[in-house]
Parts: structure tokens; sequence; C-alpha cells
């Protein structure tokens, strides 16, 4: 049985999947599966990924959805993965040579049930670290806990046992495509820290119609979503209180937009959200007045 699943969510994106598919055939272990969710694609992405499958070159297995955005391809992928650990690499990235080798040589010295898994760095294509590399004189930490406390910046890839990836399934909400993913991992924060692979396993593309570059949009089109992200950052026990103020901001200005009445109410913390209401209602006004001079 293979160790690793490599998850790859794509919407439409048959025009640079082959990097990613290129970076696996090439990968100097192939103790893995990589794993496609189409999340309900009209081009001939489906007919790319057949013609892979009869190459050989590496496992694959295909899953075609209707489109729920990245949060529903992902818990799509956790209940399909069966190995013992997992990654996401987004369909306009792909992995260096050895960093399959690099996550299971590390993982078989140091992993174990008592870490949630591994965190490795992201890298552009010149090699350049996204943000800063991992604080050297540290060996694990919670993923908050690395931005939070020690500075950490830019994007990190996450490779998580999947009998914990399992868990906390996110939220679909009618007519909205997006949750964000860190609700996830800042709940398996408060059990596990992430060992620290400071090692670059993942090369990082940002593409136009990429969710990366689109968040404004996302924050607009989906409150529902963003809502009930902020509101669940707020119970995090470990968090101070002005991070919960800030996600009060965010959860004021996320509720105004879909028109929910009754957010005080559903608040975790209503008094803090309360006294944000006035930044609240002027991040919505901004916000508001970005998209629409934006369309």
């Amino acid at each position: 049985m293979k160790t690793l699943t490599i998850f790859t969510p794509s919407y439409n994106r048959a025009y640079c999947l082959n990097q990613c598919y290129e970076s696996l055939t090439n990968q100097s272990n192939y103790d893995f599966i990589w794993l496609i969710i189409d999340d309900g694609s009209t081009d001939h992405t489906k007919a790319l990924v057949d013609d892979w499958i009869k190459e050989g070159k590496v496992e694959i297995q295909y899953y075609f959805q209707e489109n729920q955005g990245m949060h529903g391809a992902h818990n799509t992928a956790y209940n399909l993965i069966t190995t013992e650990l997992n990654v996401c690499i987004d369909s306009d990235d792909w992995m260096p040579f050895d960093a399959v080798e690099k996550i299971l040589r590390f993982w078989k010295r140091y992993g174990s049930n008592k870490v949630s898994g591994l965190v490795g760095l992201d890298a552009f294509k010149d090699g350049t670290v996204i943000g800063t590399p991992l604080p050297s004189h540290l060996t694990q930490s919670t993923l908050f806990d690395l931005y939070a406390r020690h500075g950490v910046k830019g994007d990190k890839k996450l490779v998580y046992r999947s009998e914990l990836t399992k868990r906390y399934p996110y939220p679909l909400f009618k007519g909205e495509k997006y949750v964000g993913l860190a609700y996830k991992y800042y709940l398996l924060d408060q059990e596990f820290e992430l060992l620290i692979l400071n090692e670059v396993i993942c090369t990082v593309e940002y593409l136009e119609d990429g969710s990366s570059r689109n968040m404004l949009n996302q924050y607009v089109k989906n409150p529902h979503g963003f809502a009930f992200y902020r509101k669940e950052l707020m119970k995090l026990p470990f968090v101070s209180a002005a991070f919960k103020f800030r996600q009060a901001i965010h959860y004021v200005s996320s509720s105004m937009m879909s028109k929910n009445k009754g957010f005080l109410k559903e608040s975790p913390s209503p008094v803090l959200t309360f006294l944000a209401m006035p930044l609240g209602a002027l991040l919505y006004l901004y916000i508001s007045a970005k998209s629409t001079a934006a369309m």
C-alpha cells in the first residue's frame, strides 16, 4: 500500500495540469497516489487524465463531481484517501523531483501519531522561497503559532496524517464556493503540532484565474462561507483578544453582505462583535465599493 496521496482539485485546468503530471512522473520516489478531484470541469480534463492513466507512469485516481469550490473538492479528497499521509498540490503547481523522497524520508525518521503531519516550503519557479523560511530553531509547531508568534510569512506546504484530515469537514453553502481551508488546520492545532521540514517541496505559480489572485471577488460572492470562517476563528481557545476582534470585524462585514440580521445573536463573542460593528460596517462599504469599481 502506498504511503502518500497527492491530491489535486481541478476546475477547467486542462491547459496547465500537465506541469503537475510531468513533475510527478519524474519523482525519485513513486510511493504515492495522485488523486485528481475534477470539480465540474467542462474542458477536456477527463480525456487528458484518461490518457495519463493509460500511460501507467504513476498511479492515478480520478473523481468527477459537480462544482463545489476548493473546499468541497478537499472534502471529497479526504473522504477518498486511504494512505497514511496526504498533501494538496494545486492544479497550477508542481513538485521538485525529490519532493516525495524528502517528505517520506523525513516522516519515516521523525513522524508519529503525536504530531498532525509536517510543514514544508513553497517556492517560485526560480527557487525563491515564498515569504520566509521556517524557523531554524524549531523542530515542531502549530500552524497558527508559526504565523502569529514566529513571524512566518507566505504560503507553506502542509502534509497531514489522513486520519486527521477526515475530521472537521468544510460546510457547503448553497450558491457559494468558498470556505477558508485553514478552518480545519487550526482545529487540528488544538490537539497536535506539525513537524518542520525547512525544504522546498512544492513549486507555485499564481495564475490569473486562481483563487489567490481573486480574493476580493471570493469575499463578495461567498459571504456565508466567509462569515462561518471568521466565526469559527473567534472560537479558537489559543488566540488573543486582538485576533478575535479582527475576526469579528470581518464577521460583521460578511454578515452584512449576506444580509444576515441575526449575526449578533449567532456570534460566539457577542460583546466583541458589537464593538466591531462600526469597523465591520466600514469594511463592508469599502469592499462593496471596490468590487463595484472592478466590475
